[in-house]
């Protein structure tokens, strides 16, 4: 089992130096790679639907890989790099020969994720070159136990390669049975971080194929972004939202209009923009503390099988098309309405969350299995009846139950029935729908048993004011 471990550290003024050297040399190391890929890329390929008029008659240059741009290492550690377009000088000695080599592999595998894909067969966007603001993480492969020298109360001392010991606050003890396998800093705006690669071979690796889903054991997932609600359960509970982006929107455009008031370059914008860094970072703290907390509250229920969403994340925050009429003028498309839409959605991030849950669950011997959320809001949960046809039917009253169907439980449950694999089957026929599919009396109890609990329980709250 493998897991990992950050702590903070506090290097002295020669080693965040030399640290904050390392990071320029490797980022320039790092672009470097990248452009010499991008020169192969461009000068070795031709178009499907293209033939080039002229063709060159030398040699087509090898592709480079890992292991060829790793071998120009030895050599660029004999004599100092010349930066073209600064005109600095770059020492490559100073640097640890483990960090260049993964800085390699870095470049590595974000070309071939470019170009072949991953193993799903999805690929991933062209690699950007990286800013100063961009590169900030620095790996020692080789870390181990030997690198720590002294363990006291709360703190920590680690030998780095050529930097020397750092003090690190131990805010929670490395377990016992692990070992350091592999060691990262990272350069935040609030300080120096590293992470520990932690291994013990001794733990098994969770198998998710030994859980079989039932109706017990399993609990539906509904990604509502409904006014203060931001999850619903199967089990008839409403999860609230945080909306940290939200709360502190005016805080961030008040630092960001006096920033742009200011000249570039001066100390005083510096000065800003290291403070509306710390408040981003904050923000992304307290997102990801509310992701861990709700996460926890989940899997402390028992349950084993978590149905969420399989969320086009993408496909929701895109904007709207633009519409012009005959004269080419601009119509209104609604973007206005949607720009706010777009910012709920990556404030929840519920991408984040269900990552975070995922590898909460996997430690707890739980699972979460996404699912197709397709007409799962439409139908209703104990009836298979499609009733919910408009998003801003939120309510459904039912006066043969006597109940008031909620839409976000309602479609929480039909997530876990379309996991359980008795969601019925949704045909159009002459542009109508049609429900196709039963449902036994035993589970029809069950949804309306917790529909009715649900209607008198008002909504939990991880956080008071």
């Amino acid at each position: 089992m493998k897991t990992t471990y950050q702590y903070q550290f506090y290097p002295d003024t020669n080693q965040k130096l030399t640290l904050n050297q390392w990071l320029r040399i490797c980022r320039y190391w790092y672009n470097r790679q990248l452009g010499d890929r991008f020169d192969w890329w461009e000068m070795n390929r031709t178009a499907v639907n293209a033939c080039p008029l002229i063709t060159s008659i030398s040699v087509p240059r090898e592709k480079p890989n890992y292991y060829s741009q790793k071998q120009l290492l030895p050599i660029l550690k004999k004599d100092l790099v010349k930066v073209v377009h600064s005109g600095e000088f770059l020492d490559f000695k100073q640097v640890d020969s483990t960090i260049l080599q993964d800085v390699s592999k870095r470049v590595a595998q974000a070309f071939e994720r470019f170009i072949v894909g991953d193993s799903k067969g999805g690929k991933s966007g062209r690699p950007r070159f990286k800013t100063e603001s961009d590169y900030r993480t620095m790996t020692f492969v080789t870390a181990s136990n030997d690198w720590i020298k002294l363990i006291r109360k709360n703190w920590i001392y680690i030998r780095l390669p050529k930097i020397g010991v750092v003090k690190v606050r131990m805010h929670r003890p490395i377990p016992d049975g692990f070992t350091i396998k592999q060691a990262s800093v990272t350069r935040k705006a609030d300080g120096w971080f590293i992470q520990l690669i932690l291994e013990n071979i001794s733990v098994p690796e969770f198998t998710p194929a030994q859980i079989m889903p039932t109706w017990d054991n399993s609990i539906g997932l509904d990604a509502v972004l409904h006014e203060d609600v931001y999850l619903a359960t199967s089990e008839g509970e409403k999860l609230p939202s945080l909306k940290p982006l939200r709360k502190n929107q005016a805080k961030l455009e008040r630092i960001s209009k006096k920033r742009n008031q200011l000249r570039r370059g001066s100390k005083s914008r510096r000065k800003l923009r290291q403070k509306e860094a710390k408040q981003h970072q904050r923000i992304a703290r307290s997102r990801q503390d509310f992701h861990c907390q709700t996460a926890h509250k989940l899997v402390k229920t028992g349950a084993k099988v978590f149905f969420c969403e399989e969320l086009n994340l993408k496909g929701l925050t895109k904007r709207n098309k633009v519409k012009q009429d005959n004269n080419g003028t601009y119509l209104p498309n609604g973007q206005s309405a949607k720009s706010g839409l777009n910012k709920s959605w990556l404030d929840a991030a519920f991408g984040q969350f269900f990552k975070t849950l995922d590898y909460i669950a996997e430690k707890a011997g739980a699972v979460v299995i996404p699912q197709k959320p397709a007409y799962t809001s439409m139908v209703l949960s104990y009836r298979n009846e499609i009733i919910f046809t408009d998003c801003s039917m939120r309510y459904y009253w039912d006066e043969q139950n006597s109940l008031m169907v909620d839409r976000d439980l309602n479609a929480a449950i039909n997530l876990k029935r379309l996991g359980l694999d008795i969601f019925p089957s949704i045909k159009r026929r002459s542009g109508n729908l049609s429900v196709v599919g039963s449902m036994d009396d035993s589970t029809t109890k069950e949804i309306l048993h917790t529909l009715h609990r649900a209607a008198k329980k008002p909504t939990s709250y991880l956080y008071s004011d």
